[in-house]
């Protein structure tokens, strides 16, 4: 399974990176507004240093609005890919980036029926929200399942990118379940490292250590 880091942030991006286990980003214009630069600057900023996917999303929301923003979008780095809302108007966003080679990163999924009809039209990933969906009592992780089944009986090539991650159990879960990517925040990307008796038996050979190093 891909990891994705769920930022704008330079820095969490950079130190992700130096862990080795980065294979892309996703950024929306919420977490570009933390950053305090301009939206075009801190996208290029990361595409200086990400050489994998970096989902970018558009804000208009009729067809050829995001068309237009898309293009532009793709026309900075070869790795872009377009984010675009599952509305009826992104449906014939999608159709139109898809032929023309741009990759689409179709987001805010909430059911398996907006999952299937994102595929049809030539979604590169889809991004079901399961922390959003946990919040208001739905399982989350029930809707990635109910998509990887959707995706494997017809054989659609839209990889699907577990989002709106809160913990390491969503990761675990959708590792399990076969998912293509996760993206999380670097919160839970440090969590995923942390175990008590991993502490515990370092802190132990440490101790050991200082008893026999001078022997």
């Amino acid at each position: 399974m891909k990891i994705f880091i769920d930022t704008a942030d330079i820095k969490e991006i950079k130190e992700a990176l130096s862990m080795g286990v980065l294979d892309g980003v996703t950024t929306n214009p919420s977490l570009v507004s933390k950053t305090g630069k301009t939206f075009e600057a801190c996208v290029k900023e990361i595409l200086e240093v990400v050489s994998g996917p970096v989902s970018v999303e558009v804000v208009a929301t009729d067809h050829d609005g995001m068309v237009a923003e898309a293009r532009s979008f793709a026309a900075w780095a070869d790795n872009v890919v377009v984010k675009v809302p599952i509305i009826r108007e992104g449906l014939k966003a999608i159709k139109t980036l898809s032929s023309e080679g741009i990759r689409v990163n179709v987001t805010l999924c909430f059911s398996p029926l907006q999952a299937l009809l994102a595929a049809k039209a030539g979604a590169s990933y889809i991004s079901p929200f399961v922390g959003r969906l946990d919040d208001v009592s739905h399982d989350g992780m029930e809707l990635v399942q109910q998509i990887i089944d959707i995706y494997g009986n017809y054989a659609f090539d839209t990889e699907v990118l577990v989002a709106s991650v809160r913990h390491p159990l969503h990761v675990v879960t959708a590792a399990l379940m076969g998912a293509d990517v996760c993206t999380v925040p670097f919160k839970v990307i440090d969590q995923l490292l942390k175990h008590p008796l991993t502490d515990n038996g370092l802190k132990a050979f440490l101790a050991d250590w200082e008893k026999v190093k001078k022997g």
